[in-house]
This record gives structure tokens, C-alpha cells and sequence, in this order.
């Protein structure tokens, strides 16, 4: 039997950043996790750290835990690839202008500088995309970078503070100030995170917790193909929707040279398997606003399971059913970007501060007694499915 202050469950970049965040606090901080750091949802990432505004909610979390990024991003070591690219969020006709317009009026709201590109600056900033577009809003403080170095180097530091990480193993239980692992060791602690994407509904059954299959493709090298991360306006409303499989014009360049090809977003998967029809509507969607793309040749294609909440927020804070427990899950598409508000509000519950943003909107006790959507789905972590080379 072995006491701590902290046992995290989930090593991904959420509990990462959770266990860096508590070790730099001096708890005793255990991590746990059945395969290894950034194995899950990290591994499916593409590591964008954007601005988001579904919700006044979203938001604000998604500035918070930007400015954080751009705080520590003079520390990452180079295999991070912490690039502040910018992101172009392009129009492709005058109703997505005036989404532009909208956006670039409420990112100025919050103090987060854009600008509008018309359909000639844009062909300018990115001479592949198509002509003719409307234009595009740029946000400059929206950067890359690679999730699975990421959480390794935030793993690292938990560690040199103090913290413990035993993987690969697998957690059976969680609550009631004890982790029990499957080969039969047994952990207590006075508080215990569940930070495992997907999986955290096993650990917890009636988590609204639904698991989102995502497709990424990678190319080999093309320096200088693309210089923004390029994300069309009509993400906002396909690859959000919460009831339909869909794709969305999602484009990444990498310090490497090569360009990270999403995105897709499919309910009901159950396996890691590659959905064909899906990833060819993926990839025809990215060949219509760069035509040059099918060109390239694409090295690996894997998918990824996402944790989804109804209404599009993470799961940040205490379970009022067990004072041991505190949840950090359902990020879906953001957990990358919003890992590391996501540890400052987890341990400022922790601790009974105030935190930097309102918590209220995380906490886990809005689904409680039927209040959000309990349809659940029993976790499953990302694995990477590697294809011969073949043409995106």
C-alpha cells in the first residue's frame, strides 16, 4: 500500500500538466497510467493551441490557457516544436466574412489582437489555398506544437519535483481515497484525479461522457507548403456539431517540414480502425481549398478517440459524491490547448482558492441529477494506425 497527497489517473497531457501543477505545489503526487505518457488522446492530437469560442465559457478558457503556453514556451525544449504560427481562419463567401467580422469584434473583447485578410491578402499570406476566397481572420497568438513531447516534457517536470509515474498500469477502481491497480497494488490518497479521457466513465460510471473518433494523416517533408495553421469557417459548425460524424478543412504545418492533415469528427467507433469513406471526405475536403495537396505523399494515417461532453466543456474540478475525487476530463479537441488552465483550476479547487476565470462552468456537479446528457460510452485509448505511403 503506498499514501500520497495526489493519485492522477491518466498520464496524457492533461494529467501531465495536473501532476506538474501539483508536485510545483509540494503535494506527493502519484501518476498512473495503463500505457504511458501521451499514449491517448495526446498521441491523436494535433496540438493546436487556438483561441475557441463556441461559448462565452470556451473562451474563456481557451485565452486563459494560451497566455499560459506563451508564458512557458521560452522553457520547452526544441522536440515540443512550439511554433507561434498564427492561424487563418478562412472564408470561402460573404457569410463566413461576417463570421469574420463577428469573431474578430469579440477576440477584441478579450484583448486578443486578429486582423481581417481580404481574398488578395490571404492569396498573399497563402499562395496554395484556392481562389478566389472572401478572406480570412488571422490570429497571430495561436500557435503548434507536438502533444506527445509536450507531455513528455511536462511529465518530466512533475517528476524532477517529486512526482512518481507508474506505467504501463492499469487502474481497475478509483474513489473513496483509494486507487486500486490490476496487479493488485493499492494506492490512498487524499485526493484522487480522474485525467483519463475516455476511460474516465469506467472509473466512474454516469460521466456524460461520450468518445469521438478523430482521423489525422501526415505527409512526408514540404518545407514552406504552408505557413499558417489553416482551419476553414465552417469547422465552427460541422466538426463541432454534437450529433453528426462530419469533416472539416484543417491544416497544420510542422516544424518538420511536414503538414499534419485533419479533421474528423465520428460518433459510434468503437475501434482504431481508419474509417476509408470518412478520411477520403476528409482529405477531399483539405484538396478543395488546396489543390496541391492530393500531390504530396502522406506517410501515416491514425485515429484517435476524443472525450466529449453535451455542451462542449471540459469536466474541471471536485465530484460532489465523493470529497476524494476530483475530475480534469472531456476536453474532446481541447485538451491539448486547455491543459494547462486545466491543472491551475484543478488545483486551486483543491486548495479552496479563487481561481484566475470562473470555475462554475467546469464543475462536474452540472451533471449531476440528470441535469446534462448521461448517454455514456466506456473508454477506449487512441492508437495510432500506421498505412504504406501512398498519395494524400
Amino acid at each position: 500500500m503506498s499514501i500520497s497527497d495526489v493519485v492522477i489517473v491518466g498520464a496524457g497531457i492533461v494529467g501531465a500538466a495536473c501532476a506538474r501543477e501539483c508536485a510545483g505545489r509540494g503535494l506527493r503526487t502519484i501518476v498512473v497510467d495503463a500505457l504511458g505518457i501521451g499514449s491517448g488522446a495526446t498521441a491523436a492530437g494535433m496540438g493546436h493551441i487556438v483561441v475557441m469560442d463556441d461559448s462565452p465559457m470556451q473562451l474563456a478558457l481557451t485565452v486563459y490557457s494560451q497566455r499560459l503556453w506563451r508564458e512557458l514556451s521560452a522553457e520547452l525544449p526544441a522536440d515540443v516544436e512550439f511554433e507561434p504560427c498564427g492561424t487563418l481562419w478562412v472564408a470561402g463567401d460573404d457569410e463566413e466574412m461576417d463570421e469574420v467580422c463577428r469573431k474578430r469584434a469579440l477576440y477584441a473583447s478579450v484583448g486578443v489582437d486578429s486582423e481581417i485578410l481580404d481574398g488578395q491578402a490571404l492569396a498573399e499570406a497563402e499562395p496554395r489555398l484556392r481562389r478566389p476566397l472572401s478572406g480570412a481572420l488571422l490570429v497571430p497568438s495561436d500557435a503548434v506544437l507536438y502533444p506527445p513531447c509536450a507531455a513528455g516534457y511536462l511529465m518530466r517536470e512533475a517528476v524532477r519535483m517529486g512526482a512518481q509515474l507508474l506505467a504501463p498500469q492499469r487502474v481497475l477502481s478509483a474513489g473513496k481515497g483509494r486507487v486500486l491497480l490490476e496487479n493488485g497494488t493499492e494506492l490512498h490518497a487524499a485526493r484522487i484525479v480522474n485525467a483519463c479521457g475516455v476511460d474516465a466513465a469506467r472509473l466512474l460510471p454516469g460521466l456524460p461522457i461520450r468518445k469521438r473518433r478523430g482521423h489525422l494523416v501526415i505527409t512526408d517533408r514540404y518545407p514552406g507548403f504552408v505557413r499558417h495553421q489553416l482551419v476553414e469557417l465552417g469547422y465552427l459548425k460541422s466538426a463541432h456539431s454534437l450529433t453528426m460524424d462530419s469533416v472539416a478543412f484543417n491544416v497544420q504545418p510542422r516544424r518538420t517540414g511536414q503538414l499534419l492533415i485533419g479533421s474528423s469528427r465520428e460518433y459510434g467507433a468503437e475501434t482504431s480502425g481508419v474509417n476509408h469513406a470518412l478520411l477520403a471526405a476528409m482529405v477531399a475536403r483539405a484538396q478543395a481549398y488546396l489543390p496541391e495537396i492530393g500531390e504530396l505523399q502522406a506517410t501515416r494515417v491514425w485515429t484517435g478517440f476524443r472525450a466529449a461532453t453535451p455542451d462542449k466543456l471540459p469536466l474541471i474540478g471536485p465530484w460532489p459524491e465523493d470529497n476524494t475525487l476530483f475530475l480534469a476530463t472531456g476536453h474532446e479537441g481541447l485538451g491539448i490547448t486547455t491543459s494547462l488552465a486545466t491543472a491551475k483550476l484543478l488545483a486551486s479547487a483543491m486548495f479552496g482558492e479563487e481561481a484566475e476565470i470562473p470555475a462554475e462552468p467546469y464543475l462536474p456537479a452540472r451533471y449531476l441529477h440528470g441535469e446534462g446528457d448521461a448517454e455514456l460510452a466506456a473508454g477506449a485509448s487512441g492508437k495510432r494506425r500506421d498505412t504504406e505511403k501512398s498519395h494524400v
